[in-house]
């Protein structure tokens, strides 16, 4: 047996079985696939496959890339390869219902005019006018078209989201109905004070661009079927029959985006008797927030001194830091979740705190938090405010970061068990709620994310915040299936150097003070040198009394020395991760070679002794 297995006919014998083997796996087992990766990005989730298993109706994706233009691009490759192998994916999932396509748009092709006509972006390569597509089209049976025009690679994390939203999209391509509920003027209206009417806010604009969108009555008993997502804002005293109606709407699985307010600045109703400090201008949902297990902690107003806007107290007056008028960057959003991914800032004004409920079993997941450097002010104090700038003063950070949006999901019971009157027979319960919950209702009004201005006729918005974005982003997220919701972010293809970034840090840390202390040494240095050449004119240097050049020498030579140990400061920075490298290089090409003929000539040893 071993003459064979080392005979030209044995080495024969084994080249054909594993091209034989390799021919048997690429025709039976193309299925077939394990994915290693620590998130699974090769391996498709739950509610994708429910969206796929769902298709009626076959889906062509058309896959734009252009592969032969990247070729020198390799983070560009690395991703366009995870994006084409999560479409085979797909494909492979939807059983014959996705036909996929990948297509390389050569310049002045048919395919590059294919890709112009799907409306996808050609990103500029280089300056000599070269293109790269890098997108996504999908159409179905009744040529409905949708796109992804570029992939971004800072958008990784929801690569399998804005497929599926895609392939769902082509899937049910009616447009998903919105139904309102607001007790503001939202839709325009008439301003007492200025006697003239008002436009609609530039927010509800949006919405009919890509919603249906549907008014209800602020006493309506049930939500019609029809409708996938229910937006509140400022849903203020509502009678018990609509919060019933909402109630009876969430549990048995629809979606609900709701803005509610400790103390609206756009309402401008006239108080009830009896009212004061604001109180006629707050909203809440108490009874369905405690049965979701949250709340809108009452009568307290956000402060932050760290995000606190600047605001004009009149004319002619310097601005001042309103501490309840917040502007709340990149790293107060919740850049995991759909609705806020990617949001750069976010406006609010005397925005509400919410809350989880000790012992809720939903999930409470903060969208918007605060600072550090916040803490609750009451509400009645902002009723009458005139000047903010006292309240920076009284500000006493607490060191919590608070919830000004979140999004509530899970098993929830009725607020209303036992019905009410002429509803008795309602759900008790769901397994699942989707409920997103934003604790201000003035981020959705123009003076707030947008300036307006008109143009023969025509309303254009110029944004200068993300309010309306994360808005419409919401409605877009929940007025998918729950399917499409749990599609959440999945993690990026490429991984940190997380022990070189440590490394990176302790060096820094280590050695930036010193390399700060001598840069001031060095300018402190060159700063006297120069003052010392310019006390002579350069063409009577040689008039310098024998002190003044000695100086010189000392100085110049003193700017060399600090050059040089700055030099090895900097040198120093990198050295732990050079070292790192090596090391690294050691074990590759010598330590692992080595271990490897050391175990297989234990291995031969062994086996000749076993053999004797």
């Amino acid at each position: 047996m071993k003459k064979l297995m080392y005979s030209s006919a044995g080495l024969l014998l084994i080249a054909l079985a594993f091209l034989a083997f390799n021919m048997f796996s690429s025709l039976v087992l193309t299925d077939a696939r394990l994915d290693l990766t620590e998130q699974k990005l090769y391996t498709i989730s739950d509610g994708t496959r429910k969206i796929l298993g769902e298709l009626d109706e076959p889906i062509n994706l058309y896959f734009f890339y252009s592969d032969k233009a990247t070729k020198d691009i390799v983070q560009l490759r690395n991703y366009a390869r995870r994006v084409e192998e999560m479409l085979k994916a797909y494909a492979r999932e939807a059983d014959g219902k996705i036909k996929l396509r990948i297509i390389d748009p050569e310049p002045f092709s048919e395919d590059e005019d294919r890709a112009a006509e799907f409306g996808l972006q050609a990103v500029p390569l280089n300056q000599s006018g070269d293109q790269v597509y890098f997108g996504l089209a999908g159409t179905n049976s009744v040529d409905t078209t949708q796109v992804i025009p570029f992939f971004p690679l800072d958008h990784e994390e929801f690569l399998e989201y804005d497929i599926s939203r895609l392939v769902q999209s082509l899937a049910k391509p009616e447009l998903p109905v919105v139904g309102v509920i607001s007790t503001l003027q939202i839709n325009g209206g008439f301003d007492m004070a200025t006697q003239q009417p008002t436009s609609p806010w530039m927010v509800m604009e949006d919405l009919r661009q890509q919603f249906k969108v549907e008014s209800l009555q602020a006493n309506v008993d049930r939500i019609p079927d029809k409708v996938s997502v229910l937006l509140l804002v400022h849903p203020k005293n509502l009678p018990e029959q609509t919060l019933y109606a909402i109630d009876q709407f969430v549990l048995r699985g629809g979606k609900l985006l709701t803005f509610v307010d400790p103390l609206s600045e756009a309402d401008h109703s006239m108080p009830m008797p009896g009212e004061m400090g604001g109180a006629d201008k707050a909203s809440d949902l108490e009874p369905l927030f405690k049965a979701w297990g949250l709340r809108l902690v009452p009568g307290k107003v956000l402060g932050d001194g760290s995000y606190a806007m600047a605001v004009s107290t009149g004319q002619g007056q310097r601005p001042v830091r309103h501490v309840a008028w917040l502007n709340l960057p990149r790293n107060a959003i919740d850049q995991s979740d759909v609705s806020t991914a990617g949001l750069e800032n976010i406006t609010l004004a005397t925005a509400g705190i919410l809350e989880q409920v000790e012992g809720a079993k939903t999930t409470f997941v903060p969208l918007i938090q605060s600072s550090e450097y916040a803490m609750p002010f009451d509400a009645s104090r902002f009723a009458v405010l005139q000047n903010p700038e006292p309240l920076m003063r009284e500000l006493q950070p607490t060191g919590e970061r608070y919830a000004a949006a979140a999004r509530i999901s899970g098993p929830a019971r009725s607020a209303f068990p036992d019905g009410i009157e002429g509803h008795k027979d309602g759900l008790k319960e769901a397994d699942n709620i989707n409920v997103i919950v934003v604790a201000d209702t003035d981020m959705l009004t123009d003076r707030m994310w947008v300036q307006v201005q008109e143009l023969f006729g025509q309303r254009i918005p110029q944004p200068w915040a993300d309010n309306g974005s994360f808005a419409i982003n919401a409605l877009d997220n929940l007025s998918g299936s729950d399917a499409l919701i749990s599609v959440r972010s999945r993690g990026r293809f490429s991984r940190p150097f997380t022990v070189v970034e440590a490394i990176q840090r302790d060096a820094e840390v280590q050695f930036r003070e010193k390399e700060e202390a001598l840069q001031a040494r060095l300018s402190e240095t060159e700063q006297k040198l120069a003052e010392l050449q310019q006390q002579q004119d350069p063409s009577k240097v040689q008039e310098l009394t024998p002190e003044q050049q000695a100086a010189v020498q000392q100085f110049i030579l003193e700017r060399v020395k600090l050059r040089k140990e700055l030099r090895e400061v900097r040198y120093q920075l990198n050295a732990d991760i050079e070292a790192l490298g090596r090391t690294l290089k050691l074990a590759n090409i010598v330590l692992v070679p080595l271990l490897l003929t050391l175990g297989a000539l234990a291995l031969g040893m062994w086996r000749r002794r076993r053999s004797a």
